[in-house]
């Protein structure tokens, strides 16, 4: 029998890649969507992807339409085929233990190259409130107000909350995605319900001033070359703001390239970077903003900074990276390729 060599080659060249999803936060499916993506977005002829599902202690690989137990000494799967090991693990977990630093200190531990920023980063992003206060004097960047709860601490008064940061106020969870547990509050006699919300979902809730204005959000990411900023994206919605329904159900209108004056983009793509190199990130990153003020001349406000941001076939960074004209196969090339 003939075998083609090329062929041959790429087979034992293949790259084992684990695209990790899953996690314990009220995220999950949202993480397995973007698995899915990924596993549609990666370059075949380079990389031999399984996707791994981690939820609170079943870790298991779904390897030819089964799963099988993940050993956590190293990351690795035992199938009827054999024993398979990793090269690198794409994270894509949106919320614990994926975006908060501690899936990235495992991977530290065994030495297992991945996807995103490091421990500190992670977990420095992912704390809303602590992020907030890091960068509230960095030049060019507004932060707005804002007020962090704890559940077993008293909480102020909900006249003392309305005095300080006015109404509508934001109570969201201090770490969390996808705008579950999240409340405009329009009313004082809202509050306290809105904070019940919140820590259902987070031990710490983050209240925050209101922000109006244009909602823009811009990614970025650094592999093993430059650091490169996309196209933005201008987010526009009939909701009372851009919550879980309409980030999932398509109540919202996604404009890339965002319709903004050109002096404005170029601040807000250039404070991105600034921001990803203040931070130390890796990988894929995308900032939210509210942009306020006379065209041109617009505030730049500061929302949250994504880590680990969705990567469904419709999510903000593979519409950015088509509009920048590039291929999401070579961007995710490159994120990996700089850490083998």
């Amino acid at each position: 029998m003939i075998i083609n060599a090329n062929k041959y080659q790429s087979l034992i060249m293949k790259k084992k890649i684990a695209i990790v999803a899953g996690g314990d936060s009220s995220e999950y499916q949202v993480s397995l969507r973007s698995a899915e993506g990924l596993m549609s977005f990666m370059d075949n002829d380079k990389y031999d992807c399984t996707v791994c599902v981690l939820h609170g202690t079943d870790w298991h690989a779904c390897y030819q339409n089964k799963e099988y137990p993940i050993d956590r000494n190293d990351f690795s799967f035992t199938a009827p085929d054999g024993h398979h090991t990793f090269d690198f693990a794409y994270i894509t977990i949106h919320g614990t233990p994926g975006e908060n630093g501690v899936l990235q200190g495992y991977f530290d531990l065994i030495h297992m190259p991945y996807s995103t920023s490091g421990v500190k980063i992670e977990a420095v992003t992912f704390n809303k409130f602590m992020l907030c206060t890091l960068l509230r004097s960095q030049p060019g960047l507004f932060v707005a107000d804002s007020i962090l709860l704890r559940k077993d601490e008293a909480r102020p008064s909900d006249e003392s909350i309305v005095e300080r940061l006015g109404l509508p106020c934001f109570v969201k969870p201090n770490a969390g995605g996808s705008s579950f547990g999240v409340t405009k509050v329009k009313t004082i006699d809202q509050l306290s319900s809105a904070i019940d919300a919140a820590l259902a979902e987070d031990n710490e809730v983050m209240i925050e001033s209101l922000l109006t204005g244009t909602e823009i959000t811009c990614g970025c990411y650094q592999g093993g070359g430059d650091l490169i900023t996309f196209p933005l994206t201008e987010v526009v919605t009939d909701q009372e703001f851009f919550d879980y329904d309409a980030k999932y159900n398509g109540k919202v209108d996604e404009i890339t390239p965002a319709r903004i004056h050109p002096d404005t983009a170029a601040r807000v793509q250039e404070l991105t970077r600034t921001l990803f190199r203040l931070l130390g990130c890796y990988g894929i990153i995308r900032i939210d903003y509210i942009l306020r003020g006379t065209p041109g001349e617009e505030e730049i406000c500061l929302l949250e900074i994504n880590t680990v941001p969705g990567m469904t076939a419709t999510s903000f960074i593979p519409q950015q990276v088509r509009a920048a004209g590039l291929d999401i196969k070579d961007v995710l090339s490159d994120i990996i390729e700089g850490r083998l």
